[in-house]
């Protein structure tokens, strides 16, 4: 799922659009069949529209990429993972609320 300030990414996007990405990335790893995904998403993607310009969020379904998921050990959806220059600057497993969430972004804006 993405909101209209996420960016669907693939596998084969992965490496160039959040690995290299020069703005930190916030990845939401979701699945269709997933309910507490479905209550995340509009919460991230508002969270993506306050911090636009300061970070980049991208939203990968696990069920069509799953080479990605399987390389950061994801057993649990939903999951945030936050990169900041390439490398792994945080991690949220669950449907947690808004300000832990901001919270995560704004430590790895610092």
């Amino acid at each position: 799922m993405s909101g209209k300030n996420m960016v669907p990414v693939s596998d084969a996007e992965f490496k160039a659009q959040v690995l290299d990405s020069t703005t930190p990335v916030l990845v939401d790893f979701w699945a269709e069949w997933c309910g507490p995904c479905k209550t995340l998403t509009p919460r991230i993607d508002a969270l993506a529209g306050q911090y636009a310009g300061k970070i980049k969020v991208v939203s990968m379904d696990v069920d069509a990429n799953p080479d990605t998921p399987t390389s950061f050990g994801i057993r649990s959806i939903p999951t945030l993972l936050m990169f900041k220059g390439g490398k792994l600057a945080g991690e949220l497993v669950g449907a947690h609320p808004n300000n832990t969430i901001e919270d995560l972004i704004k430590k790895t804006l610092t």
